[in-house]
């Protein structure tokens, strides 16, 4: 048995312990969605942006800056402003504000912020995170393909098997506790796995005698340019679509519960502190795994440009290393797909059948119905992710955007906006999801700017007019 498969192996074991041992920490849904707000500060960094940046950040982000070269430095930057932005401005405030009114997902904490009006915007988040998730979903389950295709030649369809399989066990046995606590593990991974590679990248250029810029130069192109060797309103669509990224993390449902689940608001300030020390090496070596990649094989690079994370670990590092930092790709997928499904979950249990249809039932059924539906909704990302034809990059790019504009618009301004109504919230939710089908759909528009970008400015729009409007009409 080789050593890259015992490691992953045992990586493996280690999460299927974690799920039994944290199977009888809960014992109501509140401890299921949202670990009992009772998680301490590490295990709430860690799992935040271990859920945060999924294999889009192994896999997807690298192949692109191979694909596209230095022009992706704006992602990468746009990723990082973004955390640190929703760090500082939303973390505090929706611990305080969700605890306050006794809400556990994101749906329930907009609805309890309008009270009897906001029944409309609960059904309206709930189809929304449902909708964008199951391709979000998918993502990651076709990560767990192509991970274990480049390393194991295990055929893509197994590896998906595979990696659903083992996501739906452990979030169904231990719900947030099981997500959370793995959540750590696969950060550490993760990070060790985006800081180490490039180093030992850097060494096998040095040896064949390159430097990165000469080697990405060489290939002629686009490739060394930061703006594609674009002027005026195209340089700066370049720059916008890359930054805006950064616009959809207040947005994510899976990520904002990380806030609700700490043990008190005064402990932001050092989650904060360690996610965003994990973030910016984070992304840094995502994009640098990518030009290493460009500058080791160029830009005619024989397999899916998304499979060069795993490629570089199997062929650049000793066969025990790239054991641990394969699990780390397979980690990055599992930390955001375990909390979709809990997200989506939570959604249609808390969110629709115990809130919007009313049904009261006892703790221990709702948390039996939560573990079925997990197992239903993994059923269904296994269904889409093998039936789907895109890159990775492309579904993440699609949800993130959908997500980012639909939520994040409506939660700054319920924290900082008083005069926010249940009206503007619904526009708002509305307009960034039929912006994001359309814009995506429809390459022309995506070509003059990025669909990230138009859909919040769209959307945080919205809000502004039609809650001055609703409220200069309750006025008259």
């Amino acid at each position: 048995m080789s050593y890259t498969l015992l490691g992953f192996i045992i990586y493996l074991i280690i999460v299927f312990i974690v799920g039994f041992i944290t199977y009888r920490n809960n014992k109501s849904h509140d401890d299921f969605f949202i670990g009992g707000r009772k998680l301490n500060p590490w295990v709430v960094a860690f799992s935040e942006r271990a859920s945060g940046e999924s294999a889009w950040l192994l896999l997807g982000l690298p192949g692109a800056a191979l694909a596209g070269g230095f022009m992706q430095s704006w992602t990468a930057l746009g990723c990082v402003l973004g955390i640190i932005f929703y760090w500082f401005v939303i973390a505090k405030g929706l611990r305080i504000e969700s605890e306050r009114l006794n809400a556990i997902t994101l749906p329930n904490f907009f609805a309890e912020r309008f009270g009897e009006k906001g029944k409309i915007i609960r059904v309206l988040a709930t189809l929304i995170i449902i909708f964008f998730f199951t391709f979000y979903l998918a993502a990651q389950f076709n990560g767990a393909g192509k991970v274990l295709f480049v390393t194991f030649n295990i055929p893509h369809i197994w590896g998906i098997v595979i990696g659903v399989v083992v996501i739906v066990f452990y979030t169904m046995m231990g719900g947030f506790f099981a997500v959370a606590w793995t959540d750590l593990i696969q950060g550490i991974i993760m990070i060790g796995a985006l800081v180490i590679l490039p180093i030992y990248g850097f060494i096998e250029l040095a040896e064949q005698g390159k430097s990165l810029s000469q080697a990405i130069g060489s290939e002629g192109g686009n490739f060394n340019s930061f703006v594609e060797n674009k002027t005026g309103w195209a340089a700066a669509a370049v720059i916008i679509s890359g930054l805006s990224w950064g616009f959809g993390y207040m947005g994510q449902p899976h990520l904002l519960t990380r806030f609700m689940s700490i043990k008190s608001a005064d402990k932001i300030k050092t989650s904060r502190a360690i996610a965003i020390t994990w973030a910016i090496p984070a992304f840094a070596g995502a994009m640098i795994i990518g030009l290493i990649g460009l500058a080791l094989y160029g830009n005619g690079y024989y397999a899916d440009v998304e499979e060069i994370m795993p490629h570089l670990a199997t062929t650049l590092l000793p066969t025990w290393l790239a054991g641990i930092f394969i699990s780390g790709a397979i980690a990055a997928m599992m930390s955001t797909a375990d909390s979709q499904l809990l997200v989506i979950t939570s959604s249609v249990i808390e969110d629709f059948y115990h809130k919007t249809l009313g049904k009261d039932v006892t703790e221990k059924r709702l948390l039996y119905l939560s573990r079925i539906i997990t197992i239903a909704v993994g059923a269904i990302g296994f269904i889409i992710a093998i039936s789907s034809e895109n890159l990775i990059y492309e579904l993440v790019s699609y949800a993130w955007a959908g997500l980012g504009s639909s939520f994040g618009p409506a939660l700054l301004l319920i924290l900082f906006w008083k005069k926010i109504t249940s009206q503007g919230v619904i526009a708002g939710m509305l307009t960034g999801s039929i912006t994001t089908i359309i814009w995506s759909n429809i390459d022309v528009l995506e070509s003059i700017i990025s669909v990230r970008f138009v859909s919040f400015v769209f959307a945080i729009s919205a809000i502004f007019i039609v809650s001055l409007l609703s409220r200069s009409k309750s006025n008259v």
